[in-house]
């Protein structure tokens, strides 16, 4: 799918925990013509958001009002300068960052060894409209299930991951339930911390948040005109 060609009627909103949620749920209210939305806390990490995501397509499908589209929304780490705290990242790859094995020579992704995949690609001309729509940063979006917390982590995964501009932890796990039935996946963020040395003092989740909440209140009339021009 290089874009949306029908209006967006049923969309499936899923956050790793019940603060997102009610953020998402709070501009999606202010909305003029939002799509029927659930918004859904699926749980901490890819596991737990592929099986919540899995569950609510399922259900959709078998009462006959399935979902056009996913998105994998929550708060972030963001990598400096791309994404600072405060800011939106729109994904143009959802890529499972820590999916593979060490090795003496590093890193290989579990593509590299042959199985599965580690990236989902959204809509492009979609997700770009959106990351225009929202003034977001746009680049792969990275899924770990263990947080950066160093100078050093974070120095090779934007090594490894050229123009990643956040790092969160449910994004893949939604897009491989979505992927599973056909149904095309969005990632949105919002930057709470920088990604490298772990320092809760200087997170801003309120803040975060908030700018998440803004963010879906903007995001129905992207949908509808990317739609129109589909």
């Amino acid at each position: 799918m290089s874009g949306a060609t029908a209006p967006i009627r049923r969309l499936l909103v899923v956050t790793a925990v019940d603060a997102e949620r009610a953020a998402v749920a709070a501009g999606l209210a202010t909305a003029p013509a939002a799509p029927r939305t659930t918004v859904l806390a699926g749980g901490v990490g890819p596991a737990a958001v592929a099986a919540a995501t899995a569950t609510a397509l399922a259900g959709a499908q078998a009462a006959g009002e399935p979902y056009q589209l996913v998105v994998s929304a929550g708060i972030a780490g963001g990598f400096a300068p791309l994404a600072p705290v405060g800011s939106v990242a729109v994904a143009s790859a959802i890529t499972a960052a820590d999916l593979g094995a060490q090795t003496p020579d590093g890193f290989v992704p579990v593509d590299e060894l042959g199985f599965g995949t580690t990236r989902h690609l959204p809509p492009q001309r979609l997700s770009r409209a959106v990351a225009d729509g929202l003034a977001a940063a746009y680049g792969p979006v990275l899924t770990v299930s263990t947080v950066t917390g160093s100078a050093e982590r974070a120095a090779e995964l934007a090594g490894r991951h050229p123009g990643a501009v956040a790092e969160a932890m449910e994004g893949f796990g939604v897009a491989e339930a979505a992927a599973a039935v056909g149904v095309p996946v969005l990632e949105i963020r919002t930057v709470s911390n920088a990604v490298g040395p772990r320092d809760r003092a200087a997170w801003r989740i309120g803040e975060a948040l908030a700018a998440l909440t803004a963010a879906f209140g903007k995001l129905p009339a992207v949908l509808g005109v990317e739609a129109h021009h589909g």
